[in-house]
Order: structure tokens, then sequence, then C-alpha cells
């Protein structure tokens, strides 16, 4: 398949640190334009500095739906339109199903389930308006399999992804189009302090937890500063796929949970047939 580029102009979420920074400056060095966004402008003060007149710096918490209107309409009314809308803002809660508190739990889906849906329902006219569009939302591999101890940030994935589905069927006749872009582990800051909240802990999973804190010390991480070409191929292709991995191990370790599905599946074919009636 032969990509052609073009120039486009992006509105990312998060991107102050981690992809949402890395993809940023990319789309910016290749000569894209980018409202890039942050919740605290100052961190991303830098950008008009080094690319000028291709990039307008917004503060944007995706949790405040008036906001989150009010900058897409700016980004919109700046740059005359918005080819791709990159939803990349997120966070990971820490802690057991047990431990996690329920105000937690949902200030986790507030900013990564609907915090998304409040950019992605406020694009969505304006890409009509303009005839077409490109909507990427950042899942995760574990959108596709889940884990202890982090199980409620899958959760907002496995949501995440089946939102991502039903509206890429949804939107197909106005030309817009839906990938879901799904990262394996990867070298970022993700497992900082900003971008985790810790559950109050329960003495009776202090070992269990050790042991998966420290089988997450031993993953091979991917370099993120790998990743921006695999995003532009999807953004300049006429046909971009529904579901992007991000690195090599994705792809076995899916095709092996879904193996076991399957397996499952079968092995309990005759009790579920026969409840059919």
């Amino acid at each position: 398949m032969k990509y052609q580029k073009e120039n486009k102009v992006w509105f990312i979420t998060g991107s102050s640190r981690g992809f949402g920074r890395i993809w940023t400056e990319a789309a910016l060095e290749r000569g894209d334009k980018v409202v890039a966004t942050a919740r605290k402008l100052e961190n991303i003060s830098d950008l008009p500095k080094k690319y000028g007149e291709n990039v307008l710096t917004l503060a944007l918490d995706v949790t405040k739906t008036d906001q989150v209107k009010a900058v897409l309409k700016q980004a919109y009314n700046h740059f005359g339109r918005l080819d791709v809308v990159l939803n990349n803002a997120g966070y990971s809660l820490v802690g057991t199903i047990e431990e996690a508190g329920l105000d937690d739990v949902r200030a986790l889906y507030e900013t990564n389930i609907f915090g998304a849906l409040s950019v992605i329902q406020a694009a969505l006219p304006l890409l009509r308006k303009q005839g077409g569009g490109h909507i990427l939302g950042v899942s995760s591999s574990l959108g596709l399999e889940s884990m202890p101890v982090i199980g409620y940030y899958c959760s907002t994935k496995w949501a995440f992804e089946a939102i991502h589905e039903s509206l890429a069927a949804e939107v197909s006749s106005f030309n817009i189009k839906v990938t879901l872009i799904e990262p394996g582990s990867y070298a970022t800051e993700f497992g900082s302090p900003e971008s985790l909240k810790m559950a109050n802990g329960l003495d009776i999973y202090s070992d269990f937890k050790g042991q998966f804190v420290q089988g997450l010390r031993n993953l091979e991480r991917g370099n993120p500063n790998a990743t921006p070409e695999a995003l532009f191929k999807v953004v300049d292709a006429e046909q971009p796929p529904l579901r992007l991995f991000l690195g090599n191990l994705t792809l076995p370790s899916v095709r092996k949970a879904y193996n076991e599905r399957l397996a499952t599946w079968e092995a309990w074919k005759d009790v579920s047939n026969a409840a059919q009636g």
C-alpha cells in the first residue's frame, strides 16, 4: 500500500507527556498542524516557541464538558478544519477489585470514558460539517485481555473498545473514520505518579500485588519514539483499520487469550446450546 502524505490538522488530548507529547511533536515535525491540549497549559508552553503558528496550545480538562465543547470549537475555528481527533488523555487506577473505592472508580471513568466521549460528541458535528475526518482512540492491549490489580483501568479500555466499534459503524456514512490504537508495554511516563492513582491497600493482597508489580518490572518495553510512523500510516491510509496494535508482543498474547476463550466456549457448547430452548 502506498501512503500519500498530506498536511493534516490534529487535535490531541494529553499532549504534555508520554505518547501524547511524542505524537504531537512528530506530527509537527512532519509539517502537520496540531492543536495540543493539556490540563496545565504551562506543560506545553514550549511548543509554540519551537513550532510557531503550526501549533495551537490550549488548556483542557476532558472531564469538563463545557470546556471540551469550547476548546474544540476554538480549535476548529483557528485552523478551519480538524482532520484527526486523537483521544489520548487518561490514567490508571492501581488496586484490586476489592480495594478500590467507588469514588476512585467513578473518577477514573470520568476521564477515561466520559472525557473521551465528550471529545467525540463535540467533534462529530464539526467533522460532519467539513465532510469527514478521522477519530483515533488510544486504547491498550488491556482493552482485549484483562489483568489483576489494574482491573478497573482494563475495564475502561474494554468499554472504550466497544464504544469505538459502535461509533465506527454509525459514522462511516459521513466519511468519518475510526481507529483504535492499542499499544502494548512501552517505556513512557505512564507509570509516573501523574499517570497513576493508588487505591488504599489491604494487607491480604500485599504479597499478590508485590509479585504482580515485580512481573510488570520484568516486562519488555517498546521504544515510544518508534511509534509515530505507524500512526502516520493509519491517518494517511484511504481505508484505515478499526484496530492497530503498537509493538510486537501484543498479537501473540491476544492470540493466546482468544484461543483459550474459544476452547472454553467449545468445551461448554453443549450446555450453551441446550439453553437455547
